[in-house]
């Protein structure tokens, strides 16, 4: 048994205790938005927030979460329950190609921007080093985290952008 906080909601989940936070959320949880991507903790796309910090929840077991606060994709919202700004960005930046890694990378974003809300090019590459776009949508990341911050505009709705 493990017991942890998810998403704001209690939770106390039969889990074999070595078993990665990534398959307790999503076999026994239902969470389905953070994904399995390499499973050897080096893409980032199973990335959530223990505790507010990211982690690798592929490589995570569900004892480090007892007693603890895991964050999914699921739990990242607005104040009143809408989009948070990151994801409002991802959105207005035309971020996602396949989108596969998008939750981990919006989970690495939200930490840099919790931690730094006015990151430079340098920082937001730190931070986002460990999260593989196989689509390279790197450019649209970092415009996208800046946007988010509030040091550029959002494009607007009518144009695109190139990959």
């Amino acid at each position: 048994m493990a017991s942890f906080t998810l998403n704001g909601q209690p939770v106390t989940v039969d889990a074999d205790p070595a078993m990665p936070i990534l398959w307790v959320v999503r076999e026994k949880l239902g969470m389905n938005g953070t994904k399995f991507g390499c499973g050897i903790a080096q893409c980032g796309a199973c990335t959530v927030h223990l505790d507010g910090e990211p982690v690798r929840s592929c490589s995570t077991p569900v004892a480090q979460a007892e007693g603890r606060e895991v964050t999914t994709i699921e739990g990242v919202v607005g104040p009143d329950g809408e989009l948070s700004k990151i994801q409002q960005a991802w959105i207005s930046e035309q971020v996602p190609q396949c989108g596969y890694c998008q939750s981990g990378q919006i989970m690495a974003a939200t930490a840099l921007l919790r931690d730094n809300p006015n990151p430079s090019d340098a920082d937001i590459d730190a931070a986002m080093s460990g999260n593989i776009c196989r689509c390279g949508t790197y450019t649209r990341i970092r415009r996208a985290i800046k946007v988010a911050a509030g040091q550029i505009e959002p494009r607007p709705e009518d144009e695109s952008v190139e990959a």
